[in-house]
Parts: structure tokens; sequence; C-alpha cells
């Protein structure tokens, strides 16, 4: 069904509706966001916004939320035709919005973030009333079924639990409709199900959720309307149980779309990358990895599962150069490369997708030429007698963006005025068109659409076929998964099990990465060494 089929079709009013977006045009200079879109989200249910990086879901709700000004079109809430000049002004008409990445004070107990800038007042406003938002929150929690103590600090929470702060933020302020940011982006299984659970208790109350997604199994799983969008226009309006996943994919990306990636049998060879006992402490001198062995061989694919905050960041850092590790070695090709410098890492032939693509990935004020040559200023490749030839630069940069699909397809646009898909998008090609040794790749297609994820895990896996190395961090699950030979869930700072990814289900791993032993199945390993190489070898 088309987006005006779906429009023809449905003879609610306004006055029946959470939400009405009517006709939302958005233009930037140069740019149509929104192309006429026309969004109808019935009150009570969770209606999920899908479609690929760049393709105006995000901005859409930034409409709704009022953070963007409609270039033409009406926004209209319970019935009401509305103009948000800003959040607040949505936030009094009961729109709230929880972002993808959380926006709390860590320092602060979860009672200071959720009244932050909302805080009631006693003895004449004298002093805030801390015993009024306790009562408050403890009665939100008692209502929505949330196990949150007002009293924790932040800082101490798990990232499910943070999030539900966030949800309780929104609440306390009085949200009727909440707008989720990509939810699910860094949960494990279990706090997905939760956080589907949490959608179903708001639900019942009344409350209306409407989630920007890129992923089809949230889209059909959790939603009772689906919208999708394609290059900033609505192009269909479906409910879950009249489609499927297959024809979700065509509908946002245009074309049909492989959603599983094939992992053929390939040999393997030498080990390119190995660490032994590899000890990591963190900023504050905790030791967050504990006598790490792994070994990544020649045409395979190595995946480590776990909930982020486990040692992942500091091991990847301690691999690529960005840390010293506090104890072990790393060795790649052969050589002993645990004092060696990133630079000298990278000219050696080793790849790295950091983790934080803002941070350690980009340098947000530069355009996409300068980022294209990033960790290459000095190669033979782009460098003459000592000078960047920055011509050669620019077609490396713009054979990324086509061939990598960011978009807008403009090299002299600065990096920070693109999504964050497209970002990674171009930091990913640049890492992957470097002719790497071995590809050490921390959560690869994080924020990024089906058709581009297809295409990234197809370029990971050609790497493979051509013999190279590929180690993989994610926590998609699906993701380690589909690309991973051997599959090793790291937990506080150490390797929990090691395991053939075709022969433990999510569940199980889901279990693993939060620190429970299933029953049966995987058993501890180390990810190299004697064990490991037997593994290893040979063909999957």
């Amino acid at each position: 069904m088309t987006g005006t089929d779906a429009a023809a079709s449905d003879v609610r009013t306004d006055e029946e509706l959470a939400v009405h977006l009517d006709g939302i045009t958005k233009r930037f200079p140069g740019v149509v966001a929104n192309d006429d879109v026309d969004l109808r989200v019935e009150r009570g249910n969770v209606h999920a916004l899908l479609g690929e990086n760049g393709a105006g879901k995000t901005t859409l709700m930034n409409v709704l939320y009022g953070l963007y000004g409609p270039t033409e079109g009406r926004v209209i809430v319970d019935g009401q035709e509305r103009s948000f000049d800003r959040p607040r002004d949505a936030i009094d008409a009961g729109v709230g919005m929880i972002h993808q990445h959380f926006m709390l004070v860590e320092t602060m107990t979860v009672a200071e973030n959720i009244a932050l800038g909302n805080e009631p007042k006693k003895w004449g406003g004298l002093a805030v009333d801390r015993a009024r938002i306790d009562r408050e929150i403890r009665d939100l929690c008692d209502r929505y079924g949330f196990d949150v103590d007002p009293s924790a600090t932040v800082a101490e929470l798990s990232v499910g639990a943070r999030q539900r702060v966030e949800i309780l933020k929104t609440l306390y302020r009085g949200a009727d409709v909440l707008i989720f940011d990509e939810p699910t982006a860094v949960l494990t299984p279990q706090e997905v199900e939760d956080l589907y659970g949490v959608f179903e208790a708001l639900t019942e109350r009344g409350k209306t959720i409407i989630f920007i997604t890129h992923k089809l199994g949230e889209a059909t799983h959790a939603a009772d309307g689906v919208t999708v969008l394609r290059d900033g226009r609505a192009v269909a309006s479906v409910e879950p149980t009249e489609t499927t996943r297959e024809e979700l994919a065509e509908l946002m990306v245009g074309r049909e779309v492989l959603l599983e990636a094939d992992s053929d049998p390939v040999k393997t060879g030498d080990p390119v990358l190995a660490t032994a006992d590899v000890t990591v402490e963190d900023d504050r001198g905790v030791k967050v990895v504990s006598g790490i062995d792994l070994e990544v061989r020649a045409g395979e694919v190595v995946g480590i599962a776990g909930v982020d905050g486990n040692g992942q960041s500091e091991l990847i850092e301690a691999i690529t150069g960005l840390r010293t590790p506090d104890g072990g070695t790393v060795r790649f090709d052969g050589e002993d490369v645990t004092d060696w410098s990133r630079r000298r890492r990278i000219e050696g032939g080793m790849a790295h997708v950091p983790e934080d693509r803002h941070e350690q990935g980009l340098v947000m004020p530069f355009d996409l030429v300068e980022n294209a040559v990033l960790g290459s200023q000095r190669s033979a490749r782009f460098a003459r007698n000592g000078r960047i030839d920055w011509a050669d630069v620019r077609d490396h940069a713009e054979d990324v963006i086509e061939t990598y699909d960011v978009r807008p397809p403009t090299a002299d646009a600065d990096a920070e005025s693109f999504s964050g898909g497209n970002q990674q998008k171009f930091v990913v090609g640049r890492e992957l068109e470097r002719d790497p040794e071995l590809v050490v790749a921390t959560h690869p297609t994080r924020g990024v659409d089906i058709g581009s994820t297809e295409f990234i895990h197809e370029r990971l896996l050609d790497l493979r076929r051509e013999g190279k190395a590929v180690l993989v961090v994610s926590s998609n699950l699906d993701e380690v998964q589909a690309l991973s030979d051997r599959l090793a869930v790291i937990y506080e700072g150490e390797f929990v099990a090691v395991t053939d990814p075709d022969d433990v289900t999510e569940e199980e791993l889901g279990l693993l990465m939060a620190g429970e032993r299933p029953d049966e199945g995987t058993q501890p390993a180390r990810a190299g060494g004697a064990d490991a190489n037997a593994n290893a070898g040979g063909e999957r």
C-alpha cells in the first residue's frame, strides 16, 4: 500500500489521532529533507518510522518536537493545529523525545536528572522539594512497572536503566506522545525485549509511541503501524501484519535486498593478529581488560560480542595503538607491535573503524576531502615530496562517497553537517579502502540503514575471501552471528565463552553478555592458543 493509498483509506479525523503531520515539507539550503510527508498516528499505538539514513526520519520528528519549523504543512496534536518554535512548546503540548544519545548528567542522581529544570520548590521557592520529587518518581515507576531507584547515581546504571531514566524524565514533564530515536542501538537482546514491555505498559495507559528505526525486526515486532520514508517522501503506511520484512526492505531501499550475509566457507591462513595475556587499565586506573588471548587468522572473521562498557573499547584501543596495554603483548603479522604508534600500524596495513565516529573517526569541522586523508597524510598514495596532493585526495573522497552511498554526495560539506549514519558510512569506506591486511571494525553498521548494512557486510566478507583478517566488535548479535567464523563473548574484561556462532542462540548469547551462563552449550575458552587454533584452522 502506498502512502497515498494509506491516507485515502484512513477515515479517522484529526480529533481521533494523537498526531497528524499534514503535508510536511522541510527544506534546507540545497536539500529537501522532507517532501510533502503525511504521517497519521493513532492514539495509544506504537508507530514505527522506518527508512534509510538520510530518508528524513529524524528531521520529520525534529519538526514534531519543535527543533525545526516546517517549511510547509501543518503539525496537529490531539486534533489541535500547533506551531512549535522550540522544544519547550512541544513539551507543553505533551510531546517528548528520548534521544539516541542519552542526555543525562552521570554524576547526578536519577531524581536530580529527571527533575532538572523542573524542580518543585518549597518554603516560598527558597528550596527544592526533594521529597516531592522522589515521591512523584516512585509513583511513575509503580504506574509503569519501572525498577529504578531515584537515589542512584546515573553513572552506576546499566544502559537499559539509563534509558528508563530518560523515559521517566519525559513522563515527569507530562508527555502523552513519546518519540524514540533509534531506541535499541546500544541495548542487549534482553534489554530490547524489556523496552518492548515498556512500550506496552505506556500504551496500555494511553500514551502514544513513535520510534525512529532502520531495523526491520523492530518495526514488524513492536509496532502497530509503520510508515516508510525514502528520499524524504512517505512511500508507504502499512500494518506489520499485512507485510513482510522483505517487502519493507524493498520499500526502504527501492530494490530487492539480501537480508542475511552469505558467509561461505573459506580456508584460513596464518595468524595476522595475536594478543597474549593483554591487560588494560582505564583512565581511572581500574583494570578493565584481564589477560585477554585473541587470535585472528588470514581469511577469517572473529567477532566479539558484549554489552558496551565491558572492556571491549579498551581492548580495541590496545590493539589499534590508541592505548598502550598495561600488560601482555600485541603481535601483528608476526611482529610485536605493542609499543607501535597508531600511524605505524596504519602504515603496516591495519585499518580501524572506531567505536566513536565523532571522537576518533572524523574531525567534525573538516570537510569530507580533508577527512578522507586522515591517517594517510604521509602515504605515497596521497603525498608527493612531503606535500599532500589534494586532487588525488578529492578523487578518493568522491570514490568513497559514491561507493558507500554517502548522502548528500558532497565532498566539500563539513562532516558535522551529515547525519550520523552517513558519517559512519564515510568512515567505514575510508578504512576498508586502505587495502588493509587487518580490519578492526567496532560497531561498523551502528546507525546505518539496511541497504548500506548489506553493502558493508558484503565488503567485510569480500576482504575475508581475499585472505584478509577481520575483527568485528558489535553489540548487534544479528551482525556478529552473521559475519563471524568464531565468536567471543566479553564480560567484565574477560572472554567468558568462545563459540561457533551457528551453535549458539541469540538468547544464550544475551545471557552470556549479561554475565549469566546458559545451562548447556558454550564453555569458557580463549579466543587464541591451542584450543582456539584447533577450531580456527581449516574451513568453517
